[in-house]
Formats: C-alpha cells, structure tokens, sequence
C-alpha cells in the first residue's frame, strides 16, 4: 500500500491576505464595543461620534478590500463569522459581570467597570443587528458597483475602486444609525436627531477617511499574497 505523502489529498489553502484580515477583523468587533463608551468630536466639523466608529469603519475597509480581492462571497462570509467573536465576547461579558468580585478589588475601578460593561440588554442586542445588516448592504453595494469585468488595474481603477468604497461606506453607515439608534433609544427618547447627528458623522467619515483606507488595505491584501 502506497502510503507517500503524494497520496494524501492537499488541504486547500488559505490567502495569506484573507488569514491575516479575518484576524484584525474578529478584533475590531470586540473592541468597537469597547471605544463607543467614549464619544469624541471630530475637527474641524464640530460633529459628535461615538467612538466605536473608528473599529467599525475599518471593518468596512476590510470587508471591501476582501471583496475586492476575493469576491463577495468571501467578504460575505467574513462578514458573517465575524459576528462570531462578537457574540463569544457578549456571553463572556455577561457571565463576568455575574460573578462575584474579590473583595480586595479596588473598589473604584469595580465600579467604573460594572459601569461601562453593563449595557442594557435592549443596546447590546441592537449593536449586532446594525453590524449584520450594515456591513453585508456595504459589501452588496461595493461589489454591485464594481460591475460585471470591471478592469480596477491602473490610476483609473483605482478612483473607481475609492469612489466605490465612499458610496457604499457612507450609505450602510447611514443605515447602521437608523438601525441602530432605532433599536437602542426608540420610545425612550427623541431620536430623530441623534440618528442626524450620528449618520451625518458616519458619512463625513466614509467619505474622507475610508477610499483611501481601502485602496491601502488592498494594496497591502495584494502584497501578502505575492508568491515567496
């Protein structure tokens, strides 16, 4: 019995670039969470954000530069499990706030925890709804925009390739503050300028920071996947 390792059959391999994006990907769900109990104002505008903005818009890099280089089933999927880490970190957070502190803790820092960490059930479950919804309608329209044999080689692709990824990053921005704020804050307060103020901020953002971000995260995905 031929027993070489000819015989066996080769695993398929995994895209240097797509390992290392599902990577940073799984940490920005968790730590956008984390940075939105701070709200910053963003210069020269004026305009109020929470900060979790910042991990949330460089998933949106992330998820168009996958679908770039990879399609959009793959940037679909990193999409989906990526709720994954989210959803483990919720549990996580849960069950520690449950558990009984050491006494010795510093009664300060307990306290600031419990503060930041124990979000209503009501905003924890509206976040993953927004992050689902808004960064698979990002990858829709992305990829929708791109078009059948689009060419996005050259100075040319690559305008297309930012004005691609302002519009879709702006419009599933705005759509994330309607679901989310909606889902958060609705009947318990006024939220028609809220979600204003926060999808006007949202889309100031895509429309600066995120062409830009993208093209440097393909242009990084296309590195990491030249042959050694």
């Amino acid at each position: 019995m031929n027993d070489t390792p000819a015989s066996h059959p080769t695993a398929p391999s995994l895209p240097r670039s797509l390992f290392v994006f599902a990577l940073l990907y799984g940490g920005m769900t968790v730590l956008a969470g984390f940075l939105a109990v701070k709200q910053v104002m963003l210069w020269p505008t004026g305009l109020g954000v929470e900060a979790g903005i910042f991990a949330f818009l460089v998933l949106v890099v992330l998820s168009s530069a996958t679908a770039q280089i990879h399609g959009s089933a793959a940037a679909n999927r990193l999409v989906v499990w990526g709720f994954l880490p989210l959803a483990v970190s919720i549990v996580l957070i849960l069950l520690v706030l449950r558990l009984p502190a050491d006494p010795a803790m510093w009664p300060e820092g307990l306290e600031a925890f419990q503060l930041i960490h124990a979000t209503t059930p009501r905003i924890m479950a509206a976040g993953p709804v927004a992050y689902l919804v808004s960064l698979l309608l990002n990858v829709w329209i992305f990829s929708r925009l791109r078009g059948a044999g689009a060419d996005d080689k050259g100075a040319r692709g690559n305008i297309g390739l930012m004005i691609r990824g302002a519009i879709a990053s702006a419009l599933s921005q705005a759509i994330d503050s309607v679901i989310f704020i909606t889902l958060a804050f609705g009947g318990e307060r006024e939220i028609g300028s809220l979600i204003a103020g926060q999808a006007l901020a949202k889309i100031v953002l895509s429309l600066v920071l995120v062409p830009f971000l993208i093209a440097f995260a393909v242009r990084i995905a296309q590195r990491l996947d030249r042959p050694a």
